[in-house]
């Protein structure tokens, strides 16, 4: 195989970005061979940027049944990508699943399991782990360069909608529709991150508030306490409801301090550990001389079309891949994980109750009082993070 052949599942906001970047020769080794959509309306797009070299489907399993793909993008609403997911490794295909992996972790340990009994290629769209200045803050958090972990706090609040918005598809914004709100939907990145950087808590202390800024069910302001196996602590705050914003994030270690704002990284390094200078100074106000650096970074971020290429990239040549699938469920267990101490007005531990998890949101789903129509609106997503 010289060319892997994608076809596009959900042709809706990132759906059709993906389409297009691919159909538009953006990830060498791949071409653009189907796409697929229960609602025809949106292929309205395919008919005046591409030739008949593209498939039109409204189901998936005639898609796959055609064999005109060998490995699937899915771009769907967040339920359907467990199941879709199993449907496409179970034909022995390759399957690329849009973030979040799913909208409740029971689903996608189905969905792991299918892929590793499989010997296809699974990802996750995690686009934000190709920015080199995350990659670079994890890898000096993992190799000990700020020492052992004490405290994490990440405000990502610059993650402004409007009303527009979220009347812009008809599952947006409901728990039936979408299963949550700024921690499914733009959340999932940064919640990914922070385990990606940091590893996960313990246990967690969730503040979620509902319909908080918008005429919506779900959650658009969120507040949320980390416990970790070390004892650090962390604080995570987001919300859609908030302009301008911060993105901010801070992680301090017995080494020193890194904060990342405005893809800048500053790392504040103590030349003599705090825990060291603690015990053997002999002043009660002095701090452990400490250096200002800038680190450098190296790379650029390639964001949607690199992780589609690590795909590609897995499939044609079994090259590591930046964003493993089964590594999807754990930014969801976070999340599950705030929303259910939310629920419960509790403490939650990991593993969560998803049993206790599942039975909430379904009772969420029966009392819903929101009632949207489907919409072929499709958002220009090119300014969004």
């Amino acid at each position: 195989m010289d060319k892997v052949r994608i076809g596009v599942v959900g042709i809706g906001n990132m759906g059709s970005a993906h389409a297009m970047q691919l159909y538009n020769g953006k990830v060498k080794g791949a071409v653009l061979s189907a796409v697929c959509d229960k609602n025809e309306a949106r292929f309205a797009l395919v008919d005046k940027h591409m030739d008949d070299t593209v498939s039109k489907y409204t189901s998936l399993t005639a898609m796959l049944a055609d064999d005109v793909v060998d490995g699937v993008i899915i771009a769907t609403p967040h339920y359907d990508h467990p199941e879709l997911g199993i449907e496409v490794l179970n034909a022995g295909l390759h399957v690329l699943v849009e973030k979040p992996i799913g909208v409740y972790t029971k689903a996608v340990e189905a969905l792991n399991e299918a892929a590793q009994n499989s010997d296809q290629v699974f990802t996750i769209m995690y686009n934000q782990r190709t920015n080199p200045v995350y990659q670079k803050v994890r890898e000096m958090v993992q190799s000990g360069e700020i020492g052992e972990l004490i405290r994490v706090n990440w405000v990502i609040t610059d993650w402004f909608r409007s009303d527009f918005y979220y009347q812009s598809g008809g599952w947006r914004a409901t728990w039936e529709g979408e299963g949550g709100g700024v921690l499914l939907n733009q959340c999932p990145h940064q919640i990914d991150l922070i385990q990606w950087i940091c590893g996960m808590p313990k246990r967690v202390r969730g503040f979620a508030h509902y319909g908080k800024y918008h005429d919506i069910e779900v959650e658009d302001d969120v507040t949320a306490y980390f416990e970790y196996p070390n004892g650090a602590t962390g604080v995570f705050i987001t919300s859609t409801g908030e302009a301008p914003g911060t993105n901010r994030l801070e992680i301090s270690g017995d080494k020193g301090k890194l904060v990342v704002e405005k893809g800048i990284i500053t790392f504040y390094r103590n030349r003599i550990g705090a825990s060291e200078f603690c015990k053997t100074t002999k002043t009660g106000f002095d701090k452990p001389e400490n250096w200002q650096c800038h680190i450098p970074i190296v790379g650029e971020e390639t964001g949607h079309v690199g992780i589609m290429q690590s795909f590609v990239d897995a499939i044609l040549s079994g090259k590591e891949q930046i964003a493993p699938g089964l590594e999807g469920i754990n930014g969801l267990s976070l999340s599950n994980a705030i929303h259910l101490s939310s629920w419960t007005d509790d403490w939650v531990t990991f593993p969560i109750n998803q049993d206790l998890f599942y039975d909430i949101l379904q009772k969420k789903i029966a009392e819903s009082t929101i009632i949207k129509e489907e919409t072929s609106v499709v958002l220009d997503v090119s300014g969004s993070h």
